[in-house]
């Protein structure tokens, strides 16, 4: 369901298990409102108005570091992130597989060099369910969950979900935050196995686990857009 206010406007999220409203502005400036089921319009309405200052603050911010990422070109020199550190890429002639991280270098075969991008995702989805899945038993202990395990794959706009049967999905994009960060979105993930939503219980759960989550979080919603390089023009 779609909701307009003004010039701006929501995807509108209803929940029984939700006790506030919520205004999300997504890495794609999609804007989404998340309310109990009985809000009447015109108070989501009158929500939106007190926070339209925030709002429009967020997507000046997210306009403007879009504006100044370049994409990324697959050619000697060029730096690609891996747990918020840059690599510089060197293309190769003899390699056994088409792209590997040796030596504090990437390395990329000239011939799969057309297909860069793809093998990037390739090699970031393997190595991102690698990560996640070792750290992952350092918290599921202390969070009392029992995850079916972890998918990586791309997720759009969002960084990780809980989905059915309790499985973990998280973006590949994710093992290119720095690793403090990175964990962040895993337990936020893990807390979603108690609470579907971001209640003040929600985040007490975090932060048993995590004190500082909030610099995390903070960090990711004003810098995380900083690893996108990688999407089609």
């Amino acid at each position: 369901m779609m909701l307009t206010v003004d010039d701006l406007r929501f995807e509108l999220k209803r929940s029984a298990r939700r006790t506030t409203m919520q205004i999300t502005v997504e890495r794609d400036g999609q804007l989404i409102l998340m309310a109990p089921p009985d809000v009447a319009e015109e108070q989501l309405s009158a929500f939106v108005r007190e926070k339209k200052f925030w709002i429009y603050s967020k997507l000046a911010e997210k306009d403007r570091l879009q504006a100044i990422i370049p994409k990324k070109q697959f050619i000697d020199g060029e730096g690609f992130l891996y747990l918020g550190r840059s690599y510089r890429l060197r293309l190769v002639n003899d390699l056994d597989v088409p792209l590997r991280l040796y030596q504090g270098r990437f390395l990329l075969r000239h011939d799969a060099s057309h297909e860069g991008r793809q093998h990037f995702i390739r090699w970031y989805t393997h190595q991102g369910r690698k990560w996640l899945e070792k750290r992952l038993g350092h918290f599921t202990g202390r969070m009392e969950v029992a995850p079916a395990g972890v998918k990586v794959q791309d997720l759009g706009y969002r960084w990780g979900s809980c989905g059915k049967g309790d499985w973990l999905y998280f973006h590949w994009k994710t093992i290119l935050l720095p690793a403090y960060i990175a964990e962040y979105v895993l337990v936020h993930e893990l807390a979603h196995l108690h609470e579907d939503n971001h209640t003040p219980l929600f985040w007490n759960r975090v932060g048993r686990v995590m004190p500082d989550y909030e610099l995390r979080k903070a960090w990711l919603a004003e810098r995380g857009i900083e690893v996108e390089g990688l999407d089609e023009e």
